[in-house]
């Protein structure tokens, strides 16, 4: 299975980026049942950093927004997301050879998202500098507007014709 392929199956749930459990199931060749009854048996190995149970809403709203997971609308099981190390950690608890090849593959997956992040950062920080530099600039400019429009203090002659004896 091509990385592109797993990207599209890391999720952003919580903050995290996950995999959802019937995902990596298909992905590691097994059922999603086998795959959650290795995680029951082995679960002091999967801590909270490294999976936990989505809820109702985010259940409906992952089916919502993923056509590939519509099959998850009837199931009455809450699914399990799994963070980059859980994902790994599966694989040792599978301990098949598909599992193991297909590890190495939601490894590089989870990498490339995170240098395509640190990127995006790297140009928006760059941008925000940028902007900076010609704000400045801009505001003499600006500034230089305003004065023009500013209309300058001087005291105004009247215009017409006074008669002498008034006002004086």
């Amino acid at each position: 299975m091509p990385v592109e392929m797993i990207e599209r199956k890391i999720l952003l749930i919580r903050g995290e980026k996950v995999m959802l459990d019937a995902d990596l199931a298909s992905l590691y060749g097994v059922t999603t049942k086998r795959l959650n009854e290795q995680v029951k048996r082995n679960r002091d190995r999967f801590p909270d950093d490294f999976m936990f149970q989505l809820t109702e809403a985010e259940k409906a709203e992952v089916v919502a927004n993923c056509d590939h997971l519509k099959n998850l609308k009837f199931s009455p099981v809450l699914p399990y997301a799994f963070t980059e190390h859980g994902a790994i950690m599966l694989a040792s608890v599978l301990n098949s050879p598909i599992a193991v090849q297909s590890s190495v593959l939601v490894v590089r997956a989870f990498v490339k998202l995170r240098e395509m992040l640190t990127t995006h950062k790297d140009l928006a920080r760059r941008l925000n500098e940028i902007e900076k530099k010609y704000d400045a600039q801009f505001k003499i400019v600006f500034d230089a507007i305003r004065q023009l429009m500013t209309p300058s203090v001087q005291k105004k002659k009247p215009i017409g014709f006074r008669a002498p004896g008034k006002d004086e």
